[in-house]
């Protein structure tokens, strides 16, 4: 459901795309809709939203939508939802929608309260790499009163949209992970640990090494259920990790990556290495 879309000249023709209606701010004459009397506030969404190679993602998010008594927002050819973009909100590097609109329910006579999601899939080239970190969210909503959607008569149609609402990240999904060697191994001996850090690319669907990054060798003593940092790795150019480090207890040893704003924190799986 993209509801945001622009009113073009077409063989001197005015278009407007099939449940869809511009986001410049409409005056009410005959080829622009007229400002729908609705606002937006108290929208809620996930602080990040990590996004694989193929798998949908789906994020929920939740809004306050105010209205005047002119709107129904119980009627069939009513819509509203949030979004997503990056970038400038009137020349946006990229947006992101749900495939529904979203569930208004009232409140009371002037609010309601909208839920929804966004659908992103990665698999369908939905995203660029180089849009991973910061993205805004606005939202939006558009009465028809009653117009054929394809063909209507757009000083009868309503719309507003607001941007600027939140922000959220966009993640390329990471992975971690960690072998320690020998096993067993004797107290005292030099304990060998390996790993590796990467994430999606958005673009060829694969993972591939994040280069360069700090990573926190932590070990747990068996029995006992907290890790602590022994010392930090820096990857190589492919995200390979390699140690060393003194065999003293029995326990679990494994690498742990903070994050960035363009791709989330992960730790690997704890390998457990028997000490004699």
């Amino acid at each position: 459901m993209r509801i945001r879309a622009t009113v073009a000249a077409v063989s001197g023709a005015l278009a407007l795309s099939a449940l869809a209606v511009p986001a410049a701010h409409a005056t009410g004459d005959s080829g622009t809709p007229y400002t729908l009397n609705a606002g937006f506030s108290d929208v809620t969404i996930a602080k990040a939203i990590k996004v694989g190679t193929t798998n949908e993602v789906s994020t929920s998010y939740s809004y306050t939508l105010t209205y005047g008594a002119d709107v129904d927002i119980t009627a069939k050819d009513f819509y509203s939802d949030a979004f997503l973009y990056k970038g400038s909100y009137d020349d946006p590097t990229a947006e992101l929608y749900g495939d529904e609109p979203a569930t208004c329910t009232a409140t009371s006579a002037t609010t309601a309260t909208c839920k929804g999601t966004v659908d992103i899939y990665p698999a369908d080239g939905d995203l660029k790499n180089a849009w991973a970190g910061s993205w805004s969210v606005a939202a939006e909503a558009v009465a028809f009163n009653g117009q054929d959607q394809n063909n209507p008569d757009l000083s009868k149609v309503g719309y507003k949209d607001q941007s600027g609402l939140g922000s959220t990240l966009v993640q390329r999904y990471s992975k971690l992970t960690v072998d320690a060697g020998p096993e067993p191994v004797a107290k005292g001996k030099t304990l060998t640990v390996t790993g590796k850090l990467s994430r999606a690319n958005w673009e060829d669907h694969q993972y591939h090494g994040y280069a360069a990054q700090p990573v926190k060798l932590q070990f747990r003593k068996a029995g006992t259920t907290t890790y602590t940092t022994v010392k930090t790795v820096t990857g190589d150019s492919s995200g390979n990790l390699k140690t060393t480090t003194t065999a003293a207890y029995d326990g679990y040893w494994r690498f742990s990556f903070a994050g960035t704003s363009t791709t989330p924190a992960v730790s690997a799986t704890g390998d457990y290495v028997d000490v004699r």
